[in-house]
């Protein structure tokens, strides 16, 4: 496996799951309406991610191809069920925020698709490092998003003001459609001006 430096790149930005390979979109959308809720979000897609590739490395040997799909499910939804009984019993009011997000992180397709196309064929240290890569490549889209518009729609960051007084907040940042042009900016912005190497890289592995 490449060097930390390299791995961290690529998940960050040269093969970013969100901007590059346009994965996992749904959440990013859904959950950026404020920084917090985007931090615990993007933590808790690092877990599943991280200890998800490195079970599945570790029986990569012992399961049989024909199933293997059906597995990677399950150890998925088993980490994920981890983290929804955390937050449930200990940030209750984080629980209700993300609502149905939490649960269908079982379903993203950065994971199953990191599990399959890496944690199959490496060992499993390299790919509990590949999935924080790749996770925080996640959290860092998503914080991206909900700085501006937890910033111009409430003028607060993870809940503080610091806004200046007589700031009048942009209610279209409240919004849902600001997610979408905010993450139409950011793709246009990688795909055009990140190096043209860059990209051609990310866009192999979408």
């Amino acid at each position: 496996m490449a060097n930390l430096k390299e791995t961290f790149a690529k998940g960050f930005f040269k093969d970013n799951p969100i901007f590059i390979q346009i994965l996992g979109i749904c959440s990013a959308l859904a959950v950026t309406n404020l920084m917090l809720n985007s931090l615990i979000m993007g933590i808790g897609l690092i877990f599943v991610t991280a200890f998800s590739e490195m079970t599945v490395s570790l029986i990569r040997n012992r399961t049989p191809k024909h199933i293997r799909m059906m597995i990677q499910t399950f150890i998925i939804s088993f980490y994920v069920i981890l983290l929804d009984i955390f937050l449930k019993a200990y940030m209750p009011a984080m629980s209700r925020a993300l609502g149905p997000y939490v649960g269908l992180i079982i379903t993203n397709c950065i994971i199953m698709g990191r599990c399959e196309a890496f944690a199959q064929n490496n060992t499993a240290k390299d790919a509990f490092i590949d999935g924080i890569a790749y996770g925080g490549g996640y959290a860092f889209v998503l914080l991206l998003i909900s700085f501006v518009r937890e910033l111009l729609g409430f003028g607060t960051l993870f809940g503080y003001t610091v806004m200046p007084a007589g700031f009048v907040p942009w209610t279209l940042m409240v919004m849902p459609p600001a997610a979408f042009f905010l993450l139409a900016i950011i793709i246009w912005v990688a795909k055009n001006i990140l190096p043209k190497e860059e990209n051609s890289e990310g866009a192999k592995t979408a």
